[in-house]
């Protein structure tokens, strides 16, 4: 699955390929609340720590969900 994590101190967005969502988000969750560094290896193959308390948001693409294209309803 692909997550996006927004950097409140910059413009500049993480995306990032997981395999299990939910160690992911418990990862995160721990980091948040000890206001500690997040580590993640992104798309390029490179490793980057986030301060728990720079992050702005965190966006997870489920890959089978079907995604509607166009400005008609659904």
């Amino acid at each position: 699955m692909k997550v996006r994590i927004g950097i409140s101190t910059t413009d500049k967005l993480l995306e990032l390929e997981i395999e299990d969502v939910k160690t992911f988000k418990s990862e995160m969750e721990d980091a948040i609340a000890n206001d500690g560094v997040g580590w993640f290896t992104d798309s390029k193959g490179r490793s980057i720590g986030i301060p728990a308390r720079s992050v702005a948001f965190i966006e997870i693409d489920d890959a089978g969900a079907e995604r509607a294209v166009g400005f008609s309803p659904a």
